[in-house]
């Protein structure tokens, strides 16, 4: 028994992904202001959030909800939550995400975790609901922009100024928490490459 152990733990063992893979990810990797005019596939984002929605979270919770803006008139909406000096690169930007957490995330433990019940703890406690949404949808956030890198996309994350219950903008019902990162997807002028629950 015991060595039927030990081989699957030696099976599990995982190769390092290469210098180049790295370099990608984190050592080369910049926030860029300007990039290339150029579409980005819808295709490729799909693939983008299939990878990062695969990232882990606390019970596997996965509370942040994902909207992809690709026309002027959808992103024209966000000005008002924009700090001046990154209105002008958010709209020149093709495609800008915006990442929030859903508040009622918690009605989904029995299927995403169904062998202990969940969603008890989180019912009626509003506190712990943020407290748990907030830090996990910011993993989300950051495991989207580690995908994004890895598809060939550069990534520049900003923070929204004011809440968006207070700005009416671009969500449904089910998506009443804080739009608290706006990841703009391109291909950087400085760094081309060679690859061109969410809402396209």
């Amino acid at each position: 028994m015991s060595n039927q152990s030990e081989a699957s733990n030696l099976a599990a063992v995982k190769t390092p992904i290469s210098q180049q893979a790295l370099d990608q990810l984190f050592r080369e990797a910049r926030t860029h202001s300007t990039w290339l005019p150029e579409t980005v596939p819808v295709e490729l984002l799909r693939k983008a959030y299939e990878l990062a929605r695969l990232g882990p979270t606390s019970a596997n919770g996965s509370p942040a909800r994902f909207v992809f803006l690709t026309t002027p008139g959808a992103k024209a909406r966000l000005k008002p939550v924009l700090a001046p000096g990154n209105v002008d690169k958010t709209m020149a930007a093709p495609v800008t995400v915006i990442i929030a957490w859903d508040t009622e995330f918690h009605e989904h433990f029995p299927r995403l975790f169904p062998h202990a019940d969940m969603r008890s703890y989180f019912a009626g406690n509003k506190p712990l609901i943020e407290e748990n949404a907030f830090r996990n949808s910011s993993l989300q956030a950051a495991y989207f922009i580690l995908a994004a890198r890895a598809l060939g996309l550069d990534c520049g994350p900003v923070w929204f100024r004011r809440r968006q219950a207070e700005c009416g903008i671009l969500y449904r019902r089910q998506v009443e928490g804080q739009p608290y990162l706006q990841s703009r997807l391109w291909r950087s002028e400085q760094t081309p490459r060679t690859q061109s629950s969410a809402e396209f």
